[in-house]
């Protein structure tokens, strides 16, 4: 995530802090300071919020390492001011993993409470010195403890895409399609997020952000799996480009620049001697053009990171790919010879066509390409 400070490696997952955590570290020292608190009530709530991110990363380390046991890798863990955010590189989809994964992040938020708790009854009367707005020595770890509580009550809310929202999909999905229980848990956690908002206007702007947060996120949620769901049952070889222009490593950004006006494509594969060198996309030949000039070579400027798909890679998977990465296009190979390129245009390209003979009716033909060739295939 863009303007996050890399805080190292944890378990192997990559952590980053996002720099508006400053403000909220900044908000906090002056609300003390505008309240009267003393500069120990001060610095004791400062320590309380890093000791609530820290919960908040173990509660999403929890996420990550269940993940990891049905080999979904995380790509990393990034604190935000409103919470944590562990981006994995799928969700399961398996209602019993999908379960497990939810269900880790609350699990360590309570495995957290029952420590402190043990803490706690060694001092029983830190209870009565209880206060969420003002803290001191005696308060820290009961008050830590209770928040714990919250995070792991407040996480578990039935309200998709959090916590309890994907415990209700995965406990649905036992009974009913996955798309079908994504649209129910999304529609909840909407329902949901709507008296969010209606109560953070008047009483706490935080619930407001919150809402708007889980509602936009219920409905991306939503669609994202529908369509998904859409591309079930095809191949990369059933919507790949045969027709495509390219480039040579020699060339010049200038001729780029000429195929990019001259027709649609925004991103051309760069290939010499019949081998794929790599690929250029349009916001690299404008990058290309303010910083070298327009006789810059292409394979100078060129992406060389470059994956290949194969034929048969199932389409579902490819769209999450291009969803997750900055690849403009990828060529497409089968028994390791070049049949054609993908992009995610041309995904969508065929999403709305699914959509279209949907809405037509079931059971009518559509033609798709494959390889030069076309093939009947109903939807």
């Amino acid at each position: 995530m863009k303007w996050s400070l890399s805080l190292g490696k944890v378990s192997g997952i990559q952590v980053y802090i996002h720099w508006t955590f400053l403000i909220l570290v900044g908000w906090i020292v002056f609300q003390n300071v505008a309240s009267g608190q003393t500069t120990d009530q001060i610095l004791w709530s400062v320590a309380f919020l890093f000791a609530i991110f820290l919960c908040v990363f173990l509660h999403e380390l929890g996420h990550a390492l269940a993940a990891r046991r049905y080999n979904i890798k995380t790509r990393d863990i990034t604190m935000l001011p409103i919470g944590g955010l562990a981006r994995l590189e799928s969700i399961p989809e398996d209602p019993k993993q999908e379960l497990v994964v939810a269900l880790a992040g609350p699990a360590v938020n309570l495995v957290i409470a029952s420590l402190l708790w043990l803490l706690v009854t060694l001092d029983p009367g830190s209870a009565e010195s209880f206060d969420m707005m003002t803290m001191d020595s005696r308060s820290f770890f009961y008050t830590l403890m209770v928040a714990n509580l919250i995070l792991a009550l407040f996480n578990l809310i039935p309200a998709f895409p959090m916590d309890g929202g994907r415990v209700l999909r995965a406990l649905l999905s036992f009974q009913m399609p996955r798309p079908k229980a994504t649209r129910i848990a999304a529609s909840i956690g909407q329902f949901l997020a709507i008296g969010f908002v209606f109560i953070g206007l008047f009483y706490n702007p935080f619930l407001l952000l919150i809402g708007f947060f889980i509602f936009l996120g219920a409905q991306a949620e939503s669609n994202f799996t529908q369509t998904r769901s859409l591309l079930q049952g095809y191949s990369v070889e059933d919507v790949l480009m045969t027709r495509y222009r390219t480039l040579e490593p020699d060339d010049k950004i200038e001729k780029a620049v000429d195929l990019l006006l001259d027709g649609q494509s925004t991103a051309f594969l760069v290939i010499s001697d019949g081998v794929v060198r790599g690929s250029l996309s349009r916001q690299e030949m404008i990058k290309a053009l303010a910083n070298y000039g327009k006789n810059a070579r292409v394979g100078d400027v060129m992406r060389t990171e470059i994956r290949q798909l194969s034929a048969d890679e199932p389409l579902e998977k490819v769209y999450t790919y291009f969803q997750e990465h900055r690849d403009a296009l990828l060529p497409v190979v089968k028994q390791g010879q070049l049949i054609g390129v993908l992009d995610k245009e041309n995904i969508h390209e065929f999403i709305m066509v699914q959509n279209a003979m949907g809405n037509a009716g079931n059971g009518l033909p559509y033609l798709s390409r494959n390889n030069g060739t076309s093939k009947q295939t109903t939807v």
